[in-house]
């Protein structure tokens, strides 16, 4: 039975949802970030900030919200040449994907998950990788999360489980799952709450803008990571009537 897990919490919008629903699905939760010279740096302040916020408005949850690790994989940056990691601009490569491609990076992620999650007992690693709405990253992949999986279960010589909830959601429907998740947490008025919360605290922009606000949050509006969460946004409100 697989009661207890670790999300993978870079302090975004996808892995604040994911935070939701590990919080409702399992008994405990904890969480983890990296510091791999990512250009937007900025995230890292805002997983605490998120934290902090969510445990003063969800008290129910707080009392499963465990431990928060932060883990530095600086090499990952100093062996990458791409947007995230370098001051160039966003680009699509020669070979069809997008230069915000990290190489290695949901790998290296989850194999250090796993093997913290082996020490401190956990059995679920949470992970908001998708491919339904998403840059095109291999490392993002279904058949990627499967085969990873079974990997590292042989490899700790344990049943881990890779949990991937928003895989076959689009942006609008990752909004609507928040918003859900939130009414579930808090049926006075939870669900705008967490969603409030994702547009202000959370950080998604790849160039690590938090000086302009948009009715989605905070970013420069023009990079990729911008462009999936303003388009999910405006269709989620769109399908809500709200226009």
């Amino acid at each position: 039975m697989h009661t207890r897990a670790l999300v993978l919490f870079s302090g975004g919008q996808d892995s604040t949802t994911c935070l939701a629903d590990a919080l409702t699905r399992f008994e405990r939760v904890e969480t983890i970030g990296f510091d791999y010279g990512q250009r937007h740096h900025v995230e890292l302040a805002q997983r605490g900030v998120v934290l902090r916020e969510w445990r003063a408005r969800f008290p129910a949850w707080a009392a499963r919200l465990g431990d928060d690790h932060v883990l530095d994989v600086g090499v990952l940056g100093r062996v990458s040449e791409t947007s995230l990691t370098r001051d160039m601009a966003f680009r699509m490569e020669a070979g069809g994907l997008p230069n915000t491609f990290v190489p290695g990076r949901n790998l290296l992620f989850l194999t250090l998950a796993a093997a913290l999650a082996y020490r401190r007992g956990l059995t679920v690693l949470v992970t908001g990788v998708c491919e339904t709405d998403y840059s095109g990253y291999p490392d993002c992949r279904d058949d990627t999360m499967k085969a990873l999986q079974v990997a590292l279960s042989l490899g700790m010589d344990q049943r881990l489980l890779i949990d991937t909830p928003l895989m076959w959601l689009d942006k609008a429907a990752t909004w609507q799952l928040a918003h859900d998740l939130g009414q579930r947490a808090d049926p006075a008025g939870g669900g705008d709450a967490l969603v409030q919360l994702i547009v202000e605290h959370t950080h998604t922009c790849y160039a690590g803008d938090r000086t302009q606000r948009h009715a989605w949050g905070y970013g420069c509006g023009a990079c990729p990571a911008c462009d999936l969460r303003a388009a999910g946004w405006a269709r989620w409100r769109g399908e809500r009537g709200a226009g």
